[in-house]
């Protein structure tokens, strides 16, 4: 509310166990205080819909201010939300068959190797808007792409998603797609075994994407993670766009069989409602199951990386750390 306090969003690892942030306020009279988490605000995922409300100096029960009141105030908004949100993937439903019509009807091309056919992309949009977060607003330029967000931050700090990278032993990343906001981040922790999170392209799932005019792709490079670990090394990157991008796992088993063409890829908002939406994604990796990934001289283009690592991470050597990624994790049976 206009003249109240706001902690910001604290994003907190799942694995720390101390050091915890706080945030302090100062009372200075016996007015009530009513404060909600703001996370997934007017969503159906609403944190305050749920009922994470706090109080200061509120009414008894029985009281038209308790905090009882307050907390059932915010519960029936998070019920009116829910119900909102149903509606709308009811009537999203019923237009699925329209939606799979335009889909079947979108142009064609041929992926960057395998001579799979598969949807072309589409074409994009410049566009510029005014984007006011809190008390912030500026313009921005960006390229908008059917069916993908709007270019307007969750909040100044955006949100964080943790993405568990082999989890359980698994060749996944869970979950295996996340639809994120320009400013959210987006933190890999790698779980047991060696592996990795390398930007790639809808065509050419399995190969990592190529630097053009300066550009850096994003790659995380090798994780090895011993079987008995009990915490887990992270990679994060910053969403700066809204364009989908597109990862996958560049380890490869002793017997050349590779991670990716198990169906170990990722994706940053794919276009849920297109031909090129996520399962398209995973099951063209496996189609190609990582073919020429290593030898076919192909490559793939990207004019921007469309996000950035957040720790510093360099793609330098790629080809090397590939090579001896996967022979220390074979030695060290991490594959």
């Amino acid at each position: 509310m206009p003249g109240g306090f706001d902690s910001g969003f604290n994003p907190v690892p799942a694995n720390q166990t101390d050091n915890f942030p706080t945030y302090t306020i100062t009372v200075n009279n016996t007015t009530p205080i009513w404060v909600f988490c703001d996370q997934a605000a007017n969503t159906a995922a609403s944190h305050c819909g749920a009922g994470m409300v706090f109080a200061v100096n509120c009414g008894a029960d029985g009281s038209p201010n308790s905090f009882t009141n307050f907390k059932n105030a915010a519960l029936a908004i998070g019920t009116e939300l829910k119900a909102e949100a149903a509606s709308a993937s009811a009537a999203a439903a019923t237009a699925a068959p329209a939606a799979m019509t335009a889909a079947a009807t979108e142009a064609l091309t041929t992926a960057a190797y395998g001579d799979v056919t598969i949807p072309a992309a589409p074409s994009a949009s410049l566009v510029t808007v005014t984007v006011t977060v809190e008390a912030s607003q500026w313009t921005t330029v960006y390229s908008s792409y059917p069916g993908s967000p709007e270019a307007t931050p969750a909040s100044l700090t955006g949100n964080t998603y943790t993405v568990k990278v082999g989890n359980n032993g698994t060749l996944t990343y869970d979950p295996p797609f996340v639809m994120a906001q320009p400013r959210d981040t987006i933190v890999f922790e790698f779980h047991q075994k060696n592996h990795t999170a390398t930007q790639s392209s809808f065509a050419a799932p399995c190969l990592p994407l190529a630097s053009v005019n300066g550009s850096t792709p994003l790659n995380s490079g090798f994780m090895p993670v011993a079987a008995n670990a009990t915490s887990f090394p992270t990679w994060s990157v910053t969403v700066n766009t809204t364009d989908p991008l597109w990862f996958f796992c560049e380890q490869h088993a002793p017997d050349g069989s590779s991670h990716c063409g198990a169906g170990m890829v990722f994706a940053v908002n794919p276009v849920q409602s297109s031909a090129r939406n996520f399962t398209a994604f995973e099951n063209l990796a496996v189609a190609l199951n990582g073919t020429n990934a290593t030898n076919s001289g192909a490559s793939t283009t990207s004019t921007s990386p469309s996000a950035s690592p957040t720790n510093g991470a360099s793609n330098l050597g790629t080809n090397v750390a590939l090579i001896l990624g996967s022979l220390f994790a074979l030695a060290a049976g991490l594959l």
